[in-house]
């Protein structure tokens, strides 16, 4: 189990980044966080099987209206009350 705090930049307000990482986190069963920042990025934490949160990200970025130019990971300590994932904001 791994967890990671990521955030996005690019073209990932307005075009429902949030949501398709909603339901892909459903998917691969991770739990966490997504939410915009006033800067224009957004800021996810997510947490699960390694493979599963590498087939999420590699979704994700390829979004048919969103475009993410750059990604900044950093690991963070497992949070294990956490039961499911959600949009934040």
């Amino acid at each position: 189990m791994k967890r990671y705090r990521i955030r996005f930049y690019g073209r990932v307000q307005g075009v429902g980044f949030r949501y398709t990482a909603y339901h892909l986190a459903q998917r691969e069963r991770l739990v966490g966080w997504v939410e915009n920042e006033p800067d224009g990025s957004v800021l996810c934490e997510v947490q699960g099987e390694r493979e599963a949160i590498d087939k999420f990200l590699a979704e994700l970025c390829d979004g048919r209206y969103i475009r993410v130019d750059d990604m900044r990971i950093e690991e963070r300590e497992l949070e294990e009350y956490e039961r499911s994932f959600s949009i934040r904001g």
